[in-house]
């Protein structure tokens, strides 16, 4: 009998090999888990995830196949498969073994069966394998590796990409010190900001610390008129309002600013490409741009395999739009943060280049690997 994590594990990385979001197919997947299973679904979607270059190596190796001609069952069951015992130590090989043929039998596949038996069965006994290149080595897309080569150098690009085939740590946002009696933690540099070493964060509020590093840059005093022009789901307005400001949040959608509903500050759904309708300047705006998110490949490693070269002329030219809109808005000696969580130039400094005319006041990066937390970049822009 197949085991309920590794059902929702296969049926989670269907959804997100046809484009959903991993984290938002798993949440709603699990509520019908106990917390082991629920744990176990976790760290089998995310690890494949993180994994896939080489697991889809190892799939070309034992099958002789490119993964991508195999049925779309058998190459998530084999994924699971392998990434359970070259990964999981704790699962016993005959378990992953026979429940990832249990998967393509559920799947209707019930004639690669036999394959994946006999793929996996005798990959316990075989030596660590030798990977053909540092991308598949690091289960990066090759373009992508090769940038970061090129913009930050062979080390410092292989300790980013590094860092993302690892679970990220949690930090939480905690006004008051108080709040953390459940949890073993440790403060952080960023006042406000704990890494979580162990304990239940179900009662607080998580936030990633370079997520929490960005609003500091906005020097937020009592009484200020801030605007969080990409706002949703709402932490760093919720961190923002901490310091006292009259808020107003935007958002594209109403279904998710509507998460924002608790928070003591205005609620506006505008498109931030169009000019802005505000007649009042305001003192300080963040603009957290919609970007591609590869700062964040070890939360959402999706990204990885979904991402491509062309996406970035438009997200370059929609961040443009934002952030001269949002410029328009701010007040005479004002501050304004334009953000993101890409390690992309085109969503960064060139962005930045083409909508001011000229460089940012201050920019500033942090790099997963190098820094702690996701990747970010920060241009800080100040008005005369």
């Amino acid at each position: 009998m197949l085991s309920p994590a590794r059902r929702v594990a296969f049926d989670v990385l269907l959804r997100v090999e046809n484009g959903a979001w991993a984290w938002e197919v798993l949440r709603a997947a699990s509520e019908r888990l106990d917390s082991r299973d629920a744990a176990l679904a976790t760290d089998l979607v995310f690890g494949t995830l993180r994994s896939q270059g080489q697991l889809d190596h190892l799939i070309r190796l034992r099958t002789g196949k490119a993964a991508a001609r195999l049925d779309q069952e058998v190459r998530i069951a084999l994924r699971l498969g392998f990434h359970q015992l070259r990964h999981l130590s704790r699962v016993p090989p005959h378990a992953a073994v026979a429940e990832s043929v249990e998967l393509v039998k559920r799947a209707r596949k019930s004639s690669a069966a036999g394959l994946v038996n006999a793929v996996l069965r005798n990959e316990p006994e075989r030596p660590a394998p030798e990977w053909p290149d540092e991308a598949t080595m690091l289960s990066m897309p090759p373009w992508l590796l090769e940038r970061w080569q090129r913009k930050y150098g062979e080390d410092k690009a292989h300790r980013i990409a590094a860092s993302f085939l690892q679970p990220p740590e949690v930090y939480v946002r905690v006004p008051d010190a108080s709040q953390l009696a459940k949890v073993r933690n440790e403060p952080t540099e960023v006042p406000g900001c704990y890494r979580v070493l162990e304990g239940d964060t179900a009662e607080l509020r998580r936030q990633d610390i370079s997520s929490q590093w960005v609003v500091t840059l906005l020097d937020l005093e009592p009484g200020q008129l801030f605007l969080d022009l990409c706002a949703a789901p709402g932490n760093k307005t919720a961190q923002a309002l901490e310091s006292g400001v009259r808020a107003v949040a935007c958002d594209l959608h109403w279904k998710r600013l509507r998460q924002m509903k608790g928070l003591s500050c205005g609620l506006v759904v505008l498109d931030a490409t169009q000019a802005l309708p505000f007649r009042r300047k305001f003192d300080r705006i963040l603009v957290d741009a919609p970007c591609s998110g590869t700062g964040t490949l070890g939360r959402n490693p999706e990204i990885k395999w979904r991402l491509r070269p062309e996406d970035l002329p438009d997200l370059h030219s929609r961040q443009v739009r934002i952030l001269r809109n949002a410029i328009n808005s701010l007040a005479p000696g004002g501050r304004l943060v334009y953000s993101t969580c890409s390690l992309e130039e085109e969503e960064n400094e060139e962005v930045v280049r083409e909508a001011l005319g000229r460089e940012a006041d201050e920019t500033l990066c942090r790099l997963p690997g190098i820094q702690p937390g996701d990747g970010f970049f920060a241009a800080v822009i100040r008005s005369d």
